[in-house]
């Protein structure tokens, strides 16, 4: 399996709103993808990612953390890697979820994923295209300025 393989989805967004009245230390973010297509709300931990409105975020859903795409090593764990290079390596904020629901989105035309990350959750409403490669399923979600 290679890298584009593990990825199940790419995008660049910019923040477009910031909320931090319900948390210390988590904001939820909204985010419009640079094509607009794609819509991302996002909570994060913001003593380890702070962001603000007008910055651009690349963000990945990944299956595997592997270079390689191959998910062979995944029973050992995410932080056993034994100075091998990985995914992670190159993003500056990276978590480990579960993908958990689908539903339609505005007038059918868009797909809404559900993600949930250790009770940080994502929303992500685009196109079926692109969308399409998410499924019910364990994910990594990294994400860089």
């Amino acid at each position: 399996m290679a890298t584009g393989d593990a990825q199940l989805f790419e995008d660049t967004f910019t923040v477009t709103d910031y909320d931090q009245s319900k948390y210390d230390r988590v904001a939820r973010i909204t985010a419009n993808s640079t094509d607009n297509q794609t819509q991302m709300m996002l909570d994060i931990n913001i003593e380890l990612f702070p962001c603000l409105v007008g910055e651009n975020l690349q963000v990945v859903l990944a299956t595997t953390l592997a270079l390689d795409g191959n998910r062979d090593g995944e029973e050992r764990g995410w932080r056993d890697v034994r100075g091998e290079s990985t995914l992670a390596d190159m993003y500056d904020y990276v978590c480990h979820g579960k993908i958990y629901k689908f539903e339609d989105g505005v007038e059918g035309q868009t797909l809404r994923a559900y993600v949930s990350f250790g009770g940080l959750l994502m929303m992500l409403e685009g196109p079926y295209a692109k969308l399409t490669p998410l499924r019910v399923d364990n994910t990594y979600l990294l994400v860089k300025k």
